[in-house]
């Protein structure tokens, strides 16, 4: 079997990744059209069956529906754009305008939730009769049907493709839903008892809206600011890496997302202190390759701690500054350890837990204890920070 060369293996890896990329936005925008084309055909009901009663309210509803097919015109527009390819100016590509694109139809969400609040509250302090009709009930049911079935579709793909934009779509919809099954609940209600309940009915899910397009907002603003890796490709990874011989550990491993499916990552991985910088060198290339190959991961960086392998003292020393580190309740993990008897310098890195009130505190408590255990040797110790599981 012909070996490819390295050159080959990352034009081939390239060609995939472009590949995914593909398909994953073909399927964004062809779940948006399906959620344009739902919303104007039962706009179009709406509108004609309006139009035959002489309902006002059935055509206003119907022009709302026509707002809902804007999410989905968003989202085509804003996957379009985040499709672009990468430039000079922007050589990590486009991939974070979806956030601003979900964050759009956060807004939307939430300033429907605002005016319906507004239109509720003003029904309860100034009440209408209500009159509804079999053809207006019919209307409700059937686009509570429509809304219910097009919402749980387009969230279901977007979680599956990661599309912010799609879930907060999707969940529009599903609240779309929600409100007219309530003026179904008012009506029947209304017509067993006499009661109506419509506008209070109205005001509960527009505060259920708000609410929901607040946390739309909150988690895409959590998004943007850059959010901890995902637990299990976190775990993956560091699995994956492992698995190669020589590898005692990985490290201080960091995720940064610039999309949805776009990763840069870098970690610390423990090997022998007798390897060579070509064994190093051969290592990092391979683990490289199989993480992209792997999880569409692009590691950038591979940073190297030494492992003491011919030194029966280091193996005592790190025992006895291991009990001395992990004695701190708010420290998470030691790694990195390294004793260098020849130039009498000890060196390990220290995870303290972000739920410390006083991180520096610890830090500064740990180094004072070692010190006093071993004042005869210098000291390097990291702190770092919880960043994956």
């Amino acid at each position: 079997m012909p070996v490819q060369a390295p050159g080959e293996k990352r034009k081939i890896m390239k060609q995939q990744a472009g590949n995914f990329v593909e398909e994953r936005n073909s399927r964004i925008i062809r779940t948006s059209i399906i959620g344009i084309l739902a919303n104007i055909g039962l706009a179009g009901f709406k509108a004609a069956v309006g139009l035959f009663t002489h309902s006002i309210a059935i055509l206003l509803d119907a022009v709302n529906n026509l707002s809902d097919a804007l999410s989905s015109v968003i989202t085509i527009i804003g996957t379009k754009l985040a499709g672009k390819k990468p430039d000079k100016k922007h050589p990590l590509g486009h991939g974070r305008i979806e956030y601003l694109t979900a964050m759009i139809i956060a807004v939307i969400v939430l300033y429907a939730g605002v005016m319906s609040l507004d239109e509720s509250v003003k029904k309860i302090i100034h009440p209408v009769r209500a009159d509804y009709t079999a053809v207006s009930l019919l209307i409700i049911i059937v686009a509570v049907a429509v809304k219910i079935v097009l919402g749980r579709y387009v969230k279901k793909v977007g979680t599956d493709l990661k599309s912010g934009s799609l879930v907060n779509s999707g969940q529009d919809a599903m609240l779309d839903a929600v409100i007219s099954a309530s003026t179904l609940a008012a009506a029947a209600i209304f017509m067993a008892t006499g009661i109506g309940l419509e506008a209070w009915l109205g005001a509960v899910i527009a505060v259920v809206i708000i609410k929901a397009g607040i946390d739309m907002l909150r988690e895409t603003f959590s998004q943007i600011l850059g959010e901890r890796a995902d637990a299990d490709l976190s775990r993956a990874i560091k699995r994956t890496i492992n698995s190669y011989e020589g590898v005692n550990g990985t490290y201080d491993l960091v995720l940064h997302n610039y999309g949805p499916d776009t990763f840069l990552a870098s970690a610390h991985v423990e090997v022998p202190d007798t390897w060579t910088a070509h064994q190093i060198d051969e290592l990092t290339r391979a683990i490289q390759a199989k993480v992209y190959q792997e999880y569409g991961v692009v590691m950038t960086a591979i940073g190297i701690y030494s492992m003491n392998t011919h030194d029966d003292k280091a193996a005592e020393v790190e025992t006895k500054i291991t009990r001395i580190v992990m004695a701190h309740e708010a420290v998470l993990q030691m790694h990195g350890f390294y004793f260098d008897q020849a130039d009498r310098r000890i060196s390990f890195d220290v995870v303290i837990d972000f739920a410390c009130d006083d991180r520096k505190g610890v830090y500064d408590e740990i180094v004072r204890e070692v010190h006093e255990a071993y004042p005869d040797y210098q000291l390097v110790v990291a702190m770092d920070a919880d960043t994956s599981d």
